[in-house]
């Protein structure tokens, strides 16, 4: 996985947290007892603090170096550029290669017939 995947899969799972937070404490409010009530009360009172430790992870896993200058080459975009350079170069190589061929094969026949001239 790549830092930015991770990061979003980290952010919407934060995002799904805070909705079932939310909707936990609107049932709470309606049908809330004592007890339930001073339960609900703690858990609020240590959220802030879940969400600061949550707000400091991900924002030291965005400062890291590897995640800004180091693209990941798990990228889709990436690999299907390298793919692209790759098949590029691989028809320079061939076209290339072709062409070695070609000034060879004339080469022989240029020695051939040099050949040939010097016995004549």
């Amino acid at each position: 996985w790549s830092g930015l995947e991770v990061l979003e899969k980290g952010r919407l799972w934060y995002v799904q947290r805070l909705e079932e937070n939310r909707a936990l404490r609107c049932v709470e409010t309606r049908y809330s007892t004592g007890a339930s009530h001073k339960r609900a009360a703690e858990a609020r009172s240590c959220f802030p603090t879940h969400i600061q430790q949550v707000n400091g992870s991900l924002g030291s896993i965005m400062s890291e170096p590897n995640v800004s200058s180091n693209p990941c080459l798990c990228d889709p975009l990436a690999d299907s550029d390298l793919r692209w350079r790759n098949t590029v170069l691989t028809q320079k190589v061939s076209e290339k290669n072709r062409r070695i061929s070609v000034l060879e094969l004339e080469k022989e026949a240029l020695l051939d017939e040099l050949q040939d001239l010097k016995f004549s």
